[in-house]
C-alpha cells in the first residue's frame, strides 16, 4: 500500500495500543514504525533493477523481522518514556503495527515475502489496489478525531476504534466482492472456447467495485473486467498472445527466470531489435492511443546480457478513474 496508508494505519494501531500511556505521542511512534518496513528502498542505489524486485517487500516485510524488531523498538519506547509504559506493552504494540503493515501489503497484487530470508514465496491475496482512498480516509477520519479531541479520552478511543473497525469491515467487504467477481469470471471462462489453465483477479485502481481478471490459456493471456454494479453485463476478454521464452545465454535465462518468479508466470516476452520486452500483466494495461495495442503497466526492457531496465509507464489517474466510472454504469 501507499506510504500515507501505512503511516495512518500505524498511528491508529499505536493510538489504540499506547494512547492511554503516551497520549498523542503514541500516534507519532505508530506513524514512524508503520512506514519503517518500506525504508528498504534506502538500499536501492546499490542495487540493479532485478535485485530491487527481490529486495522490496522482502526481509523487512517478513515475520522474522517483526519478531526481531518488536522487542528492540519496544525497549526503545519504554526507555524513552520511562515509567509511562511497560516494555511488554510497547513491544506488543510495535509487533501489531509492523504486522498490520505487512498484512495490508499482502492484500495487494505485488506480493510480500513474509518468510524471507528463509523462503522466496511472495504472498498476495489480491483484494486491494495499492491505493484505496476509502480504506485510508476511514482510518484517517477516526484518527483525526482522536488526535484533536482535547482531554476527552472516551471520545478519542471511540473515534479511533470506530475508524479501525470500519476499515476492517471494508477489508471483509473486499474479500466478499472478490469472491463474487471470481464467480462471474469463472462462469465466463468456462464458456470460452479455449479453457483457462488458471486465472487471477484484482480490483481496478482506487475501488473494490470494478474487478479485473487475467486468465492463462495455452497460447495467450485473457484480460476481462466485471462490475459488481452491472453483474449481468457480459464479460469480454482481450487476448494477449504469449511468445516463446528466449533460451539463449545463461545470464538472460536467469533474468527471465527471476521475472517469471516475480510475475507469478503472468509474463510475456517479445523480441526487440536490441533485446526483449518483458511485460507483467497482473496489474493493469493501457493504450497510448485508442488504436494502439495494449501495454502492461509493469514492463522491462531486457538487454541480451540479461540486464533489465524498467519502462516507466505514465499512470494517468484521471483516465483510469474515468474508465472505472464508465464501466460501473
Amino acid at each position: 500500500m501507499d506510504s500515507l496508508t501505512h503511516a495512518a494505519l500505524g498511528a491508529a494501531v499505536a493510538e489504540a495500543a499506547m494512547g492511554r500511556q503516551l497520549g498523542r505521542r503514541a500516534a507519532l511512534w505508530g506513524a514512524a514504525i508503520g512506514t519503517l518496513p518500506d525504508l528498504d528502498i534506502i538500499a536501492f542505489p546499490w542495487m540493479d533493477a532485478l535485485q530491487r524486485l527481490e529486495w522490496h517487500r522482502g526481509p523487512s516485510h517478513a515475520v522474522p523481522f517483526i519478531l526481531a524488531a518488536s522487542p528492540l523498538l519496544g525497549w526503545l519506547i519504554a526507555r524513552i518514556h520511562c515509567g509511562r509504559i511497560h516494555f511488554a506493552r510497547a513491544a506488543a504494540a510495535v509487533a501489531c503495527i509492523l504486522a498490520s503493515h505487512v498484512l495490508i501489503d499482502v492484500f495487494t497484487v505485488y506480493g510480500t515475502a513474509i518468510l524471507a530470508p528463509f523462503s522466496d514465496l511472495r504472498a498476495g491475496t489480491n483484494n486491494f489496489f495499492i491505493i484505496d482512498p476509502l480504506f485510508t480516509t476511514t482510518i484517517l477520519a477516526g484518527l483525526a478525531i482522536a488526535l484533536f479531541a482535547k482531554n476527552r479520552a472516551h471520545l478519542r478511543r471511540a473515534a479511533n476504534c470506530t475508524g479501525l473497525t470500519l476499515a476492517t469491515l471494508y477489508v471483509l467487504w473486499s474479500f466478499a466482492a472478490k469472491t463474487t467477481a471470481d464467480a462471474a469470471f469463472e462462469k465466463s471462462l468456462r464458456a470460452n472456447a479455449t479453457p483457462a489453465i488458471r486465472h487471477m483477479s484484482a480490483p481496478t485502481p482506487f475501488n473494490t467495485l470494478l474487478w479485473r481478471c487475467v486468465a492463462e490459456t495455452p497460447d495467450s493471456f485473457l484480460v476481462g473486467y466485471h462490475s459488481l454494479l452491472a453483474p449481468s453485463r457480459p464479460i469480454e476478454f482481450l487476448a494477449i498472445p504469449k511468445n516463446p521464452l528466449p533460451a539463449t545465454n545463461p545470464p538472460l535465462s536467469r533474468t527471465v527466470e527471476k521475472l517469471l518468479w516475480f510475475s507469478n508466470g503472468y509474463l510475456t516476452i517479445e523480441p526487440l531489435p536490441d533485446g526483449f520486452l518483458a511485460s507483467d500483466w497482473r496489474f493493469a494495461e493501457f493504450r497510448a492511443t485508442p488504436d494502439s495495442p495494449p501495454a502492461a503497466l509493469f514492463a522491462w526492457k531486457i538487454s541480451p546480457g540479461g540486464t533489465i531496465t524498467p519502462l516507466r509507464a505514465r499512470f494517468d489517474a484521471a483516465t483510469h478513474l474515468s474508465r472505472i466510472l464508465s464501466a460501473l454504469r
